[in-house]
């Protein structure tokens, strides 16, 4: 991993989010783009509602829905996402915390790490 750049891990960790997101959730991002900052990589998807979860939203009660089921699709997957960051980084997650967004259709997920991987990367 010493060889890579910054913005080589970060476009490796956004490839392998968009292949998770297409092959676990059903459907890809529109965009996506990682940042590296100090011991956290925080993920930014955009687009990934469905149509019919788009349509949902429109009201409080589906908004709730959509949040609920998202949280628990991805706790399912935890281990999946960590090991992806895993692969990539070569070091173990310390935590992950993820928030959807209804209103623009944008998820977030951030990782922890125990080592600051924006000073090792240079």
């Amino acid at each position: 991993m010493n060889k890579l750049t910054k913005g080589q891990v970060e476009a490796q960790i956004s490839e392998a989010l968009i292949k998770f997101e297409k092959e676990y959730m059903g459907r890809g991002p529109i965009e996506t783009k990682t940042y590296i900052i100090s011991d956290m990589i925080l993920v930014r998807l955009k687009g990934v509602l469905t149509p019919a979860e788009e349509h949902l939203a429109k009201s409080t009660a589906g908004a709730d829905l959509i949040k609920k089921t998202r949280v628990q699709l991805l706790e399912g997957a935890r281990f999946l996402l960590e090991k992806i960051i895993s692969d990539v980084t070569k070091s173990k997650v310390k935590s992950l915390h993820s928030d959807i967004s209804t209103k623009t259709g944008e998820r977030v997920i951030i990782f922890t790490l125990g080592f600051n991987l924006e000073e090792k990367l240079g």
